[in-house]
Formats: structure tokens, C-alpha cells, sequence
């Protein structure tokens, strides 16, 4: 008998659109409700044989403040009229963490201070910026944009990542790349690790920009094609860039030990600056200069 691949998950399977808010929003809450048990909040878990994983509709109700139908209401899909304190309550019970408290009131925010989204532009990288990355030539340092497309990069993160040059555009995306291509999975050590983070930050952006028909395009094409971002989607974690320590293995240089930052730009929250760098002294850092005698006559930034 044929094994059939696991289903799609249905937000992501609009076309023509983007991603179902409400459907996200559901998802979301239920998946944050399973992972809780009356033990962890303090609450008496009667019963030898519960139903559900996790706290009950009425217990996450009860410890929120809210009647259970307005709860019920709301893990439905249904955030209309619902107030920041509400959310507050609901993300304190839930104990969610900044990023998930963030993404639930992207999904749920009141109608009335939600803003009528433009339709999507085609994102732009600032010329000083571009600058900015051929000034940094010593350190791989790249700008991504929404749904985790690398827009700029200089010519060591061509060193250390590949010549994204030579790629089409769309397929400069970050999430193409660690799930699509086998060469991304030799070079990051903790791939699991990594995939789990790409799949955190894509949800971040389905909360902020749920009516982007090629976020929707992209959800959709990776769950076709990759078992693990299926799985890991359905989880319906989420993550902010930030900073943390990546270990690698270069073709070229080999073990490599780097920690990366991030710099949200102050005028397109969408747009952030990464960059890598060794410490001081250290094997990787020699590695880096290695990398970037090899190619001191690169491009230094494209695109």
C-alpha cells in the first residue's frame, strides 16, 4: 500500500491569497492551550482520563477571567471586538513568551486599531545601506526583508553561506534554502535547530502579514515539498531574530564557531541587518580571515 505524505495544512493552502487569519489564530491558541497541564498553572487535574492534552477550554477560561463561550468564541477564529486586556489575560494564562504574546495580538488585535494593510510593494534596501555592508568587509553580514528573503549581503556572507548571486531571486529566501537545498544542511551542524528558527520566524511574519499572497505561496510550496517544515508549521511556534552563537562547517575552512546579531531597522521593521563574527583569537576567527583572503576581489555586495 502507498504511503500518502501528510495532509497540507490548510492556511496554507490558499492561492490567489494569503493565509486564513482566522484559521492562524485557532491554531494557535489550541496549540498553546495542549501544551499546558492543570499541574503547571496550579490547577487540581480531576478525572483519571482526560480528553484533551493539555487544559480544558473552561480552564483556560477560568484562569484568563473570561467566560468560556467568549473563549470558545475566540479559539474559533473569531478576535473581533476583543480588547488588548483580554489578550493580556489570555497571553499571561497561556504564559506565552514576548514573541508568542506579539504574534497573538497580530492575529487578534481589536478591529478597530487593526490598520488597513496596503497591498504588499516590492521590497527596497536603502543605497546607504547598501553602503553600510561594502563598508563591513571582514565580517559576513547580509539584510533580510519579509518571509525571510535575503535582499543584500556583502562578500564574505557569500563566502560563508554561498554566492546568492547566482541564484535566482526568489529562490534567495532563507527558508528555501535550509529546507530545499542538501548543501545547507552540511553546512549548519544543528540543522534541526536552525529549520526550527526559519519556521519561528516565517510565523512571526504570517502574524504581521497574513494577507501576503506569497508568504501564503511559500507556506504552501515548502509544506508540498518538505516532511520537516510540514511538522514543524503545524507546531505553530513562534521566534524573533536576535542573537546566538551558530556552529558550521565550511567546505572550504571547516569547523566554524560564530555568533550572529540583529539590528531591526528603525524605519521597516520587515528589514533586518545579521551579521557574524569570531571571537577574538579564536581558530573560527582565523577561519574568517582565511575566507576573506580567498576573496578580497569578490563582488562586495549584491545584489
Amino acid at each position: 500500500m502507498d504511503i500518502q505524505p501528510d495532509p497540507v495544512p490548510q492556511a496554507a493552502t490558499e492561492t490567489g491569497g494569503g493565509l486564513d487569519r482566522r484559521a492562524e489564530l485557532s491554531e494557535f491558541l489550541r496549540t498553546r492551550r495542549a501544551r499546558l497541564k492543570p499541574e503547571d498553572v496550579g490547577m487540581p487535574a480531576y478525572g483519571r482520563h482526560r480528553r484533551v492534552p493539555g487544559l480544558r477550554r473552561e480552564e483556560l477560561a477560568q484562569l484568563a477571567g473570561v467566560s468560556v463561550a467568549y473563549y470558545t468564541r475566540l479559539e474559533q477564529g473569531n478576535g473581533r471586538n476583543v480588547s488588548a486586556e483580554v489578550l493580556d489575560s489570555i497571553a499571561r494564562a497561556l504564559r506565552l513568551s514576548d514573541a508568542e504574546h506579539a504574534h497573538l495580538t497580530h492575529l487578534a488585535k481589536p478591529k478597530q486599531q487593526r490598520r488597513k494593510q496596503a497591498a504588499p510593494v516590492a521590497q527596497q534596501v536603502r543605497g546607504a545601506l547598501r553602503h553600510l555592508l561594502e563598508s563591513v568587509d571582514s565580517v559576513p553580514a547580509y539584510i533580510t526583508g519579509r518571509r525571510t528573503d535575503v535582499l543584500a549581503w556583502n562578500g564574505m556572507a557569500a563566502a560563508l553561506f554561498g554566492d546568492w548571486g547566482r541564484l535566482p531571486a526568489r529562490e534567495r529566501n532563507w527558508a528555501r534554502l535550509v529546507f530545499l537545498r542538501p548543501d545547507y544542511r552540511e553546512l549548519f551542524t544543528e540543522w534541526d535547530q536552525k529549520a526550527a528558527d526559519i519556521v519561528g520566524y516565517l510565523r512571526m511574519d504570517a502574524g504581521c502579514h497574513a494577507d501576503d499572497p506569497e508568504l501564503a505561496a511559500l507556506v504552501g510550496e515548502l509544506s508540498v515539498k518538505s516532511e520537516e517544515f510540514r511538522r514543524l508549521w503545524a507546531a505553530h511556534d513562534v521566534k524573533e531574530k536576535s542573537h546566538g552563537v551558530k556552529p558550521m562547517r565550511h567546505p572550504l575552512v571547516g569547523e566554524l564557531t560564530l555568533s550572529f546579531e540583529t539590528f531591526r531597522l528603525v524605519d521597516d521593521a520587515d528589514q533586518s541587518l545579521i551579521t557574524y563574527h569570531a571571537e577574538p583569537g579564536s581558530p573560527s576567527a582565523d577561519a574568517l580571515r582565511l575566507l576573506a583572503s580567498w576573496n578580497a576581489e569578490a563582488p562586495a555586495v549584491r545584489p
